[in-house]
């Protein structure tokens, strides 16, 4: 399993930045994980969109399908150089009716997912968690039967995180607050709360993400691993990880 973080930033990109993506590769399978503002174009660094086989999205707040539409216009202008017809599935819930529906274009199709069952794409086997968030968002447990990864998505803390972390190679929390601030109206994580989960759920590796553009990013990780003893990492475009 080869993890790629495509874009880091929550809300908006951060200068020659982008938000919420990540490429996630086995056996020659490329699933996009979220495709926020800014990712196609930084994407294309390390894979070519005609590679990508599936997309799955968390919720459908711009920060993390800003560039859905940007893919449906590439497969339509690959249409008109190849004449290529294939086309590409969406995973998303069916809780956002119009988010939803957006995902199918000419060459991509919206397919649905169903929270409560564990849902197969490639040699990846998904379950879900909801998140606490202002809009229905789900968190990710993706295992490729050998190794485990977790993505929280958008979410305040919440202690139902842990069990589904429970043991996972890498964690990647929502990360958009530094550790005195409160993010229980906002749905989203503190440094300190990302690293608690960690701790707990006996994460081997924490990948603090969904980063924020105001203070010291890296005041984040000394916060975090005030509670965890785990590796931590800010996420960085580029970054890989593999299991």
């Amino acid at each position: 399993m080869k993890l790629t973080v495509i874009g880091v930033w929550g809300g908006y990109p951060a200068p020659d930045g982008a938000t919420s993506s990540y490429l996630l590769e086995k056996d020659d399978f490329s699933l996009l994980i979220d495709a926020g503002s800014g990712s196609l174009s930084k994407l294309q660094k390390y894979k070519q969109l005609d590679e990508l086989d599936a997309v799955i999205l968390s919720h459908y707040h711009q920060d993390h399908v800003a560039d859905i539409g940007v893919l449906q216009y590439s497969r339509l202008v690959r249409s008109f150089v190849t004449g290529a017809k294939d086309v590409l599935p969406i995973y998303g819930h069916q809780e956002d009716r119009e988010g939803f529906a957006s995902l199918t274009h000419e060459y991509t199709k919206g397919i649905p997912y169903d929270p409560s069952d564990k849902l197969k794409i490639g040699p990846f086997e998904i379950s879900f968690q909801k998140s606490i968030h202002p809009v229905p968002c789900y968190g990710m447990r993706i295992s490729d039967g050998e190794s485990v990864l977790v993505y929280t998505a958008d979410t305040a803390y919440q202690p139902e995180w842990i069990p589904f972390a429970n043991n996972a190679d890498l964690l990647i929390t929502d990360c958009n607050l530094y550790a005195e601030q409160d993010g229980s109206k906002a749905g989203h994580m503190t440094s300190r709360e990302g690293g608690r989960i960690a701790e707990e759920a006996g994460a081997r590796e924490l990948l603090l993400s969904h980063l924020p553009q105001y203070g010291d990013n890296r005041q984040l990780v000394r916060e975090a691993k005030e509670v965890y003893s785990g590796r931590t990492d800010l996420a960085k475009e580029g970054m890989v990880w593999e299991k």
